[in-house]
């Protein structure tokens, strides 16, 4: 089955929690832990869309972001970055560096599952 949605999460309660909200939404998730495994997913899974958290093991959201806007491949993935650090500098830098929707934590849930949704839009496609 296709998925719609790759999560990129180290912290196993906000992993659960997203992965719930957005299969409870009716989209199909699968979970990765650290920088290194987004990438080798992306490529693997082709998922419509990536929440992307900033702060992971091996690799920083920013550099897989930065890799996978790069790639041909992988450039209009639609991402959500997910960040627990909302400073002004931190949206700026996921701006430039191409992120679709960005969403600092603590989240409320639905605001996750609109941008997702938004995201996943046949308007926002190509």
């Amino acid at each position: 089955m296709p998925i719609d949605v790759l999560i990129a999460e180290d912290e196993p309660a906000i992993l659960d929690s997203l992965e719930f909200i957005l299969k409870r939404a009716g989209m199909v998730c699968a979970a990765v832990t650290d920088g290194e495994a987004v990438v080798r997913e992306v490529r693997r899974q082709r998922p419509r869309a990536l929440v992307l958290d900033v702060m992971l093991p091996k690799r920083s959201g920013f550099e897989v972001l930065k890799l996978l806007r790069a790639d041909p491949l992988t450039h209009d993935l639609p991402i959500l970055v997910l960040t627990a650090r909302g400073q002004a500098q931190d949206r700026r830098n996921a701006e430039e560096l191409g992120a679709t929707a960005f969403i600092t934590k603590p989240y409320a849930n639905a605001e996750v599952v609109e941008a997702v949704r938004l995201m996943l839009a046949p308007a926002n496609k190509g």
